[in-house]
């Protein structure tokens, strides 16, 4: 293998540590004299693999991108009509290339630094407001991952919310879209309450109820009246969700309007491909009250030092970090990237725009539903939105078979039924195809196309509120304007694109074109989830190579890509572990024992799954402590179900006595879930389910390439060991479209969850092959302990490993200079980015400290670049501690400075502005100025405001201090 650095392999271009003159440097800072060497030291011996990744050679960019267009071909892509909650959509040129296939966009990080993430936090804010606006509710969050699991998070805040009837059941509509009854109910099964599923038109079985969930339109396509229905809920205090879909809420009274208290739904059609399933933008909205109590992220406007306004994320007290055992909700990531997609198909359209789209949907569904009746075949509903249900008794796959023959694809809904649903992508050869496979002439379409009535559902309930009155969703018409409004906003972030983001644990790697290039093809793009199996061969031909390549990289013996987030993939794995348990009969196993230094999702996940956490303590070292673990396990021996661990463990170090962990929780009966959060330290060098775990999950946007969007999408593979494999999650439907929740096994998502952007992890360990992942491991270790070895006679490094080392990051310490400064982890991170680099963590595992994680992307320049930053700061910590300026004068607590406040008029601070700006001199040119200075995150909790308000509105908020 060439690593000369001639990159003449994607694996030279991956690493940014190429050249061997590079790599011999920084061995030699370390004292070994070979990487092998370096990795031999670091990474325990016993946990090490016996044998060289098994994977197919690695592929160059030009042949991997032939071979996924050879995958693509295989793919039939058809004009698509199945409805069920996925629909075609056009995304506009400008918002494809500009936002989706834009590195400045989808390289971003979650806004925990809001002053560098002020482009995203306002694409986020106008997210927020278009559905606050749609669905007539006051607050609206960031995004959900996908509609049923959206629907089940709503279903768990009214639980929460409802304490009047906190042990009532919840009833779900029988005309709701079976994967969402699916999710729901096997959050409801591990959580132990009742649901109960029935014909709400009808009106409320009796009992005690704790809330309903409705859906408008139907999983029929029925538009219903649900006024009455709701208002009897209220009166028997239950609380009320609906599911609704987005485009209908121009034309259809919003569920606020209604009374409902909470609406959840898909943003898919505003612009967002179909994915074969994901990745997709679900909201979640609520009325006044329950904001506190919402799950996900929640954008909110606040101010900056000089009183301006600032977005940020408000209420981050929610984190699951934080909360951990006593969370409400393990949602961790959301849907970032998407949800901006959508937002700026609003923003372009504006309110006129989408209504329009809205009438011609709903123009086409009434023409075909008019030429069905007039050829004497019944319809499930007269009232309907886009999609419409056919009785064609005893032909149902007929009519299907016909359409699918002429390029359209129906929904089979059984064997006397077909549906039927239109969207924006609709045109009226498509209308009579669809007709004429039911048996219906062109000729009959035209004429009804003509007698049609403009809306065909109740006049009741005909929207006649305004929404998106905001001025932004008026003023970006052209796509010049467009164009500019995207860059504009890109501009005022910083992203991988532009600085190394050396954030631990999160994996900021390189996301290479080439990587990313073929998910916007329409072979991969256009696949609606539910097609034939027969149409999406090439999506089933990747998805199934990049498990197999999956399995061989973790040593477990199957994997489910199903879930669509890192915290989705461990509320899988704990699903497996419990449906193992129960299915041995051993149904009192349900302590799950959690290190203190575990991710925070690990508690909350283990608690949605149905278990009892009991914190396992951990030693000054950063390990396990295995006395306090032995006596947990001995206190919890019957009732062991798992332990959860991170491995590496959040600490940055390998712990030498994992396999001892493994062995005494196997001993008492229990399961292993190894997080696999920390992959990137052990692809190539170990495998979790060969030194003893039974269930991992894997986060593809870290370790795996796919990007992290601003904050989303994720995936969150579960991979496990055969005994707990007829556990992994199943598909939401049969053949029938009927629930397979009955045989028990676990549903988190449609069958492929975020199958969308699988291609890039594809690709990426296509190209990288089994000796470039396992080089990349190694070179990850070599530059994370390259930074703590040059850093550490700075800033202490928390833990260490054997010799020293770390793993791949570490955790530096500032605990003692904070004591003696007064200089806080938190001014380190604003001060960074006057030097053009987003922060490392910020107090996570260990509030005062900040862990650092190169990658095995970042090249020696960058890292040296970081060095620099870094041994600067700390020269900025001492000038305080000898007294040069207090610590409230000086640049590390009046950090970030942004260019409006170095060149105003009025300069009284105790340093120049030469050194606020200009730190280095390098920064002289290519220089990146924030938006905003500090930001006041107490400012924006107090006074929350999550929608996009009139400039006045805020100024008067600001002035007065009062809520809003």
């Amino acid at each position: 293998m060439n690593h000369s650095g001639s990159y003449s392999s994607f694996e030279d271009r991956h690493i940014g540590i190429a050249s061997a003159a590079d790599r011999e440097h920084m061995l030699k800072e370390l004292g070994y004299a070979s990487l092998s060497a370096l990795v031999d030291t670091a990474v325990p011996a016993d946990i090490r693999s016996k044998s060289e990744l098994q994977l197919p050679a690695a592929r160059s960019e030009e042949q991997i991108l032939a071979d996924l267009r050879a995958l693509a071909a295989k793919n039939t892509v058809r004009t698509q009509m199945i409805g069920q909650g996925f629909y075609g959509t056009h995304t506009p040129p400008v918002i494809r290339r500009n936002v989706l296939e834009s590195p400045a966009w989808y390289t971003a990080y979650t806004p925990y630094q809001p002053e560098i993430s002020q482009g995203r936090l306002e694409a986020l804010l106008n997210f927020q407001t278009m559905v606050s606006d749609l669905t007539g509710l006051p607050v609206a969050n960031a995004s959900m991952l996908d509609e049923s699991s959206a629907a089940a998070e709503a279903v768990l805040l009214m639980r929460r919310a409802n304490r009047a009837n906190a042990d009532g059941r919840t009833v779900l509509d029988a005309n709701i879209f079976p994967q969402t009854v699916a999710v729901i109910r096997g959050r409801a099964e591990a959580l132990g309450f009742e649901v109960e599923v029935v014909d709400l038109t009808n009106g409320l079985p009796e009992g005690d109820i704790n809330g309903i969930v409705l859906q408008q339109p139907g999983n029929n396509g029925a538009v219903t009246d649900h006024s009455a229905v709701i208002s009897e809920a209220k009166d028997r205090g239950a609380m009320v969700a609906v599911i609704a879909d987005l485009l209908s809420l121009t034309l259809i009274t919003p569920p606020g309007e209604q009374g409902a208290d909470v609406a959840i739904g898909n943003t898919q059609r505003f612009g967002v491909p179909l994915f074969f399933g994901g990745p997709h933008a679900a909201y979640l909205a609520v009325r006044a009250g329950l904001e506190r109590s919402m799950p996900g992220r929640l954008v909110g406007v606040s101010k900056d030092q000089q009183g301006q306004p600032a977005y940020r994320l408000a209420l981050q007290t929610r984190e699951q970090h934080i909360r951990r055992e006593k969370a409400t909700s393990n949602i961790c990531t959301a849907q970032a990237l998407l949800a901006i997609t959508a937002s700026m198909y609003a923003v372009y359209h504006g309110p006129e725009g989408l209504r329009a789209i809205a009438e011609r949907t709903h123009a086409k569904a009434s023409t075909l539903a008019a030429a069905l009746k007039n050829a004497d075949i019944a319809l499930a509903s007269e009232s309907f939105f886009d999609t419409i249900w056919a009785d064609v008794p005893a032909r149902a796959a007929e009519v299907v078979a016909a359409a699918e023959a002429a390029g359209v694809n129906l929904r089979l809904v059984d064997a006397d039924t077909v549906g039927v649903s239109c969207d924006e992508t609709t045109t009226d050869a498509d209308v009579a195809a669809v007709a004429s496979a039911f048996g219906v002439p062109s000729t009959e379409v035209a004429a009804a196309a003509n007698a049609i009535q403009r809306l065909n559902f109740n006049a009741a309930l005909v929207r006649e509120s305004d929404y998106l009155t905001h001025p932004i969703f008026h003023t970006v018409r052209s796509e010049t304007q467009m164009l500019r409004y995207l860059r504009r906003l890109a501009d005022r972030d910083l992203a991988l694109d532009r600085t190394m983001i050396p954030l631990g644990s999160c994996t900021m790697k390189l996301n290479s074109t080439a990587e990313m290039e073929s998910i916007s093809w329409p072979e991969f793009a256009g696949i609606h989830p539910y097609v034939p199996a027969e149409q999406s061969i090439g999506w089933r031909e990747l998805i199934a190579s990049l498990e197999s390549w999956l399995v061989e990289i973790t040593g477990y013996s199957a994997i489910s890509l199903q879930p669509n987030a890192g915290s989705q993939g461990e509320y899988a794995g704990l699903l497996a572990i419990r449906k193992y348990h129960l299915a041995r009969g051993e149904a009192q196993r349900d302590i799950c024992l959690i290190p203190a230094s575990a991710h925070g999702t690990n508690a909350a996940s283990a608690v949605l799954a149905g278990m009892r956490v009991v914190v396992v303590a951990n030693t000054e070292t950063g390990h396990i402590d295995m006395s306090d673990l032995r006596a947990k396990v001995e206190s919890h021996r019957d009732a062991l179900s798992a332990i959860m661990i991170t491995y590496p463990s959040t600490y940055g170090v390998y712990d030498a006595d994992v396999r001892e962990v493994c062995d005494l929780v196997h001993e008492a009966g229990g399961q292993v879930y190894i997080d696999g959060a920390n992959m990137n330290a052990l692809v190539g060098v170990a495998k979790p389910g060969e030194f003893g775990g039974d269930v991992s999950h894997l986060n593809l946007h870290k370790t795996f390439a796919i990007p992290h969007g601003g904050g989303g999408p994720g995936v969150g593979p579960v991979a496990v060991a055969a005994h707990l494999e007829p556990y992994l999650p199943g598909n939401p439907l049969q053949n029938s479209g009927e629930i397979t929740i009955a045989d028990g096994v676990p549903v988190v998502a449609t069958l492929f969850g975020s199958a969308g952007v699988l291609p890039i992890s594809y690709a990426y360990v296509a190209m990288m092959g089994g000796a470039g992942l396992t080089r990349a491991t190694e070179t990850a270790l070599l530059s994370a302990n390259y930074i703590a070895s040059r850093l550490g006679e700075h800033f202490p490094v928390l833990f260490t490993g054997n010799e020293g080392l770390v793993a791949h990051e570490c955790i530096l310490d500032l605990r003692e200079l904070t004591a003696a400064s007064g200089v806080t982890a938190e001014d380190v991170a604003k001060r960074l980015i006057d030097f053009g680099f987003h922060a490392p963590t910020l107090a996570f595992p260990v509030a005062g400290t900040l862990m650092v994680e190169p990658t095995e992307s970042e090249d020696l320049s960058e890292i040296e670049r970081f060095i620099e930053a870094m041994i600067t700061i700390r020269g900025e910590i001492d000038a305080v501690v000898d007294g040069d300026f207090s610590i409230e004068d000086s640049p590390l607590r009046n950090a970030p400075h942004p260019a409006a406040v170095l060149v105003s008029d009025s300069w009284e601070r105790a340093y120049s502005r030469e050194r606020g700006a200009f730190p280095v001199d390098r920064l002289r040119v290519d220089k990146y100025f924030p938006p905003v200075s500090r930001i006041d995150g107490a400012f924006g909790d107090r006074n929350l405001v999550c929608a996009c308000p009139p400039i006045e509105a805020f100024d008067t908020a600001a002035s007065e201090g009062a809520a809003l």
